[in-house]
C-alpha cells in the first residue's frame, strides 16, 4: 500500500522546508566522522601527535568521555541520553524554535550535526575523539573537533539572531 501523491507531496514539501538545516546537519556530521577516521587511522590513541604550526597547532588522539572542557568526565552514557533528548527535543519544538528561517536552520543545522557526530562517538567508542589542540604561549586550549565547532559556532549564531529580533 503506498501513500496517496498529495499526502507524499505535502511530506515532502515539509521536508524540503527545512532543508538547509539538514544539509549542514549531515555535512558536519560527515565532517566530523570523516576527520575522525582519519585521526584515528594515523595518530595511535594517546600519543603525541603530529605538529602543523610549532609551538600553536598539533593534532592529537585522545578522548573525552566528557563534555566541553571535559566537564562531567565519565559520564559518556548520561551525556550519549542527553544528546538524544536534545535531538527530540529539538524535533519536537521545531516550530516555536523558527526552524524555517534560513539564519535558524544554520545554528541548528551546525548544532544537530555536532550533537549527532559527538553522539556517535560515544555510542561506538564510549568516548567522543578530540584531536584539535591548540597552545598560547604555556596556555593550552581544551582539544576538541569538528563537532564541538560546529555546537559552539551554531548556539553563537542562534544567540546573536535571538537577541537581534524584536520583543514579541
Amino acid at each position: 500500500m503506498t501513500a496517496p501523491p498529495a499526502l507524499f507531496a505535502t511530506r515532502w514539501q515539509r521536508v524540503q522546508s527545512y532543508r538547509l538545516l539538514l544539509l549542514l546537519a549531515l555535512g558536519l556530521f560527515a565532517a566530523d566522522q570523516l576527520s575522525k577516521a582519519w585521526i584515528a587511522a594515523r595518530i595511535p590513541y594517546g600519543t603525541g601527535g603530529l605538529t602543523v604550526i610549532p609551538g600553536f597547532f598539533d593534532l592529537i588522539h585522545v578522548g573525552n568521555t566528557g563534555a566541553a572542557w571535559s566537564m562531567f568526565t565519565g559520564r559518556s552514557g548520561l551525556l550519549a541520553v542527553l544528546a538524544l533528548l536534545t535531538l527530540a527535543a529539538i524535533f519536537w519544538w521545531r516550530r516555536a524554535l523558527g526552524l524555517r528561517a534560513p539564519v535558524v536552520q544554520v545554528s541548528f543545522g551546525l548544532l544537530c550535526g555536532g550533537i549527532a557526530g559527538n553522539l556517535l562517538d560515544r555510542l561506538l567508542r564510549g568516548h567522543v575523539i578530540d584531536f584539535l589542540d591548540f597552545h598560547f604561549g604555556r596556555y593550552s586550549y581544551p582539544t576538541f573537533n569538528l563537532a564541538d565547532s560546529g555546537i559552539c559556532v551554531g548556539v553563537f549564531i542562534y544567540l546573536v539572531h535571538s537577541l537581534r529580533q524584536p520583543a514579541a
